[in-house]
């Protein structure tokens, strides 16, 4: 695990932001915080980016202490603030080459470090022009550059997608995905939780300073839910067979038809569907679209935090 919080407090006066934080990111995954405002999710990244003490529990973030050794930890990770902040008059080359200074990138590096982060988020074009005249999407593609200008193993992204028009967005996720193909370990926070459809391999549903379930997207449902909603899409002619089929497997709970689809409630796993989808196939029916749909995070986020009055699971 590259972050580990256990039993982590963090207090402002009376108002406790963290209450018991339990929480685990495993190298190579992209960890989606997710939950409303005033949730818990910055205070957490603040302290796992070691600007911010604890007021109890342990933290390690690559197995060190980042109040003891916080230096050290700033090393391996980068941070994306949910705001962007510049210098009056700098230029983006500038304002990269100002960053990569304050990271000890030797001089003679740094204009090739520089030009390989603008080539990555897609500003090479907007090397001369002053910073101040970015589009917001284009500052926080250049805010994320910065996090990235000492290549960190860990990149620690609080809102950001806040406020992009929905192209900027799209923008947004696919450099996100590319970068976890690269090799980075991502923790990403947001309220808006289509934001992070698709982009997670695991989540970390957070509450009233508590991490209420952790853990990837499918076992999450599969501790939620209970059951699988299998779509099948057959050739109608074949539409009887497949449902008579169904009906006689085990985990089966529900089988409804309508023309060439049947809905199926289905308890078990991916091993299990797919055994249930060659047994539709070795009866006869031709099989057109096979899928599960899973629950929403929107849907698992509801079930989980039942009005604020949720517990951890």
């Amino acid at each position: 695990m590259i972050v580990e919080f256990d039993q982590v407090e963090k207090r402002y006066g009376r108002v406790r932001a963290l209450h018991d934080a339990n929480l685990t990111v495993p190298r190579g995954s992209v960890v989606g915080l997710i939950g409303p405002n005033g949730a818990g999710k910055t205070t957490s990244m603040l302290i796992m980016t070691s600007l911010l003490e604890r007021d109890g529990g342990r933290v390690r973030i690559g197995g060190l202490d980042p109040e003891r050794d916080p230096r050290a930890v700033r090393r391996h990770v980068g941070y994306m603030p949910d705001f962007f902040g510049v210098y009056e008059g700098l230029r983006t080359r500038e304002y990269l080459e100002f960053f990569a200074a304050t990271q000890d990138i030797r001089p003679l590096a740094r204009p090739a470090v520089v030009a390989d982060l603008l080539a990555l988020v897609a500003l090479e074009d907007k090397a001369d022009a002053d910073v101040n005249t970015l589009s917001r999407g284009m500052k926080q593609r250049l805010s994320l550059a910065r996090a990235l200008i000492h290549d960190p193993e860990l990149l620690v992204l609080d809102e950001p997608a806040s406020g992009l028009d929905p192209r900027a967005r799209v923008h947004l996720r696919e450099l996100i995905a590319e970068l976890h193909r690269m090799g980075r370990t991502i923790v990403i926070s947001s309220h808006i939780l289509s934001e992070l459809e698709g982009i997670c391999s695991h989540l970390a549903v957070v509450d009233h300073g508590r991490v209420l379930a952790q853990g990837s997207v499918e076992e999450i449902r599969a501790q939620l839910v209970g059951h699988r909603a299998l779509v099948a899409r057959v050739v109608p002619e074949d539409a009887e067979t497949a449902e008579e089929t169904i009906r006689t497997l085990s985990g089966v709970e529900a089988v409804d038809v309508e023309r060439d689809q049947l809905r199926i409630s289905f308890e078990g796993d991916d091993a299990a569907s797919a055994q249930l989808l060659a047994a539709v196939v070795a009866a006869g029916a031709r099989v057109v679209e096979w899928r599960v749909e899973g629950a929403g995070l929107e849907e698992l986020f509801l079930r989980l935090t039942d009005d604020g009055e949720g517990e951890p699971v």
